[in-house]
Order: C-alpha cells, then sequence, then structure tokens
C-alpha cells in the first residue's frame, strides 16, 4: 500500500473506532466497580469489553478482510510475518472500570512485525476526547493536525512508565522494571503512569510527555503508539539505544535530545 492508501484506510479505521468508543463511553461506569476481587472485576470487564472487541473486530475486518486478526495483547507477541490487526477495544481497563477518563481504543495495523498504520483514541481525555493517528514513512497527527515531541532537560521532564499485564511471571523484567523506577525517579521532575500504554507513548510524540520506558515483551501494547511517537519526530529504542523491534525486551520513546540522557539513566538497571 502507498502511503496515500495507508492514510485513507487510518481515515476509515478511525472512524471506526470512534463509533466503538463512543458506545463504550455511554456505558463506562460514573462510579468505581465495587467489584472486591480479580475474578469480580475481569467478569464485569468481559460484559463490556467483549461486545466492544467483536464490533471493532468487525468493523476492521470489513476494512481490510485479508489481514489476520491476533487476540488480546496478554502474551505480548506479534508473528514476524503476514499482516494482522493488533487492538485493545479498552486498554486502560483497570481506569475504565474505576470511572476515570483515562483508557483508550487502539487499532495497529501490522505487516511481518512492523506497524504501518496506528490509530490511538481516548474518548473522554479532556472532555472531547483525542485521537491519535499515524502512517509509516507519512507522519503522526493529534486531531488531524501535525505533532512533534517537546525538548527539555531531563530534570525537567515528566517521564512515564508501565508493566505489560503479566510482568509479575517474568521476574527479571519485574526487577528491572523496580530498579529503573528509582533511578528515573531521581533523574526527572515526576515520573508517572498516566494509564494505557500506547497512549503514553503516543504522548511522547506530541510532547504531552517527555519519555516513556517499559521493561518486558509487550508487543501488543508498543505497536500502535511506538509508530506514533516515531512518525512524530520521537526517538524510539530499546533500554539500552538498540533498535526496538517487536521481539524486543524492553522499550524506550523520547524526544532526540533526551533520548541519550533517558539511556544513561536507565544504564544503571542491570
Amino acid at each position: 500500500m502507498t502511503t496515500t492508501e495507508l492514510w485513507t484506510l487510518a481515515e476509515a479505521v478511525e472512524a471506526a473506532v470512534r463509533e466503538v468508543g463512543a458506545k463504550l463511553a455511554a456505558n463506562r461506569p460514573a462510579e468505581p466497580t465495587p467489584a472486591r476481587t480479580v475474578d469480580e472485576a475481569m467478569a464485569r470487564f468481559a460484559e463490556l469489553d467483549g461486545p466492544a472487541a467483536t464490533d471493532l473486530r468487525e468493523r476492521l475486518t470489513a476494512l481490510r478482510p485479508q489481514a489476520g486478526w491476533l487476540p488480546e495483547e496478554l502474551d505480548g507477541s506479534v508473528p514476524a510475518e503476514g499482516e494482522w490487526w493488533v487492538c485493545d477495544a479498552t486498554d486502560g481497563a483497570v481506569q475504565y472500570l474505576l470511572g476515570q477518563p483515562h483508557w483508550a481504543l487502539t487499532a495497529a495495523l501490522v505487516r511481518d512485525g512492523v506497524a504501518v498504520l496506528a490509530v490511538v483514541h481516548a474518548p473522554q481525555l479532556f472532555g472531547a476526547g483525542r485521537t491519535y493517528r499515524a502512517v509509516l514513512g507519512g507522519g503522526a497527527q493529534l486531531d488531524g493536525r501535525p505533532v512533534a515531541p517537546l525538548e527539555r532537560e531531563l530534570a525537567a521532564t515528566v517521564a512515564a512508565t508501565s508493566q505489560p499485564p503479566l510482568v509479575a511471571a517474568d521476574p527479571v523484567a519485574l526487577r528491572r522494571a523496580g530498579e529503573s523506577l528509582s533511578a528515573m525517579a531521581g533523574a526527572v521532575l515526576a515520573v508517572r503512569n498516566l494509564g494505557p500504554t500506547a497512549l503514553q507513548v503516543a504522548q511522547v510524540g506530541s510532547g504531552h510527555l517527555a519519555l516513556f520506558w517499559e521493561y518486558g515483551r509487550d508487543a501488543g501494547n508498543l505497536l500502535p503508539g511506538a509508530l506514533i511517537a516515531s512518525e512524530a519526530g520521537a526517538t524510539v529504542t530499546d533500554a539500552a539505544g538498540a533498535a526496538w523491534t517487536a521481539g524486543s525486551d524492553s522499550f524506550l520513546a523520547a524526544a532526540p535530545g533526551l533520548h541519550r540522557d533517558a539511556v544513561g539513566v536507565l544504564g544503571a538497571v542491570s
């Protein structure tokens, strides 16, 4: 597909994502869910996310029927060959169930392990919602306008982080997450976890965050935001500064002038 064809498809994907997002927003609880256990919370989430995921799959399959559909991102991997939809109807499920606005829908078209199109839509962020989209080689946009990262001194930045869904099963990633949090907290103005991974990575591309890092394999969550951040002009690598791929076990996105400093901070993590 040409860049023009990808942008045309991206517009259709955004329309589909917005329609599914509007339904989810209408059903979002105004108060925190009363679920007291993981099983209760997952059951409540499934009631809402299940129909939304099915709706999103049907809409995107109609737009690109030759692309396969991957299950949600829990194993953190994507196939190295073929064309696939990598999507999450409710990225930020915890915030959604707590009645908070920091949740999003994500959709990425991945070809041979590389995202070529991405949409990240947060229906209730800042009231009216925000929508990022990007295509490989075609730049990135926020609500239809081009975006770029902002340069700041590392000590004046707000950094963000998160963990893959199954990080507890990966003791190395879990340890590195803790060590890196301590290291980064001493180097920046503040460290935050603002919910959906893809949305936070995309926000590096628009300057709303200075950098985002993570340890563990998490391709399903990272691919949409990574394409948006990269196309916006951010530097996207693994935590050591090497090229990031869907199979990498760490991730770093930062404004170009901050990237080397961020790699230096994370270099303290063994």
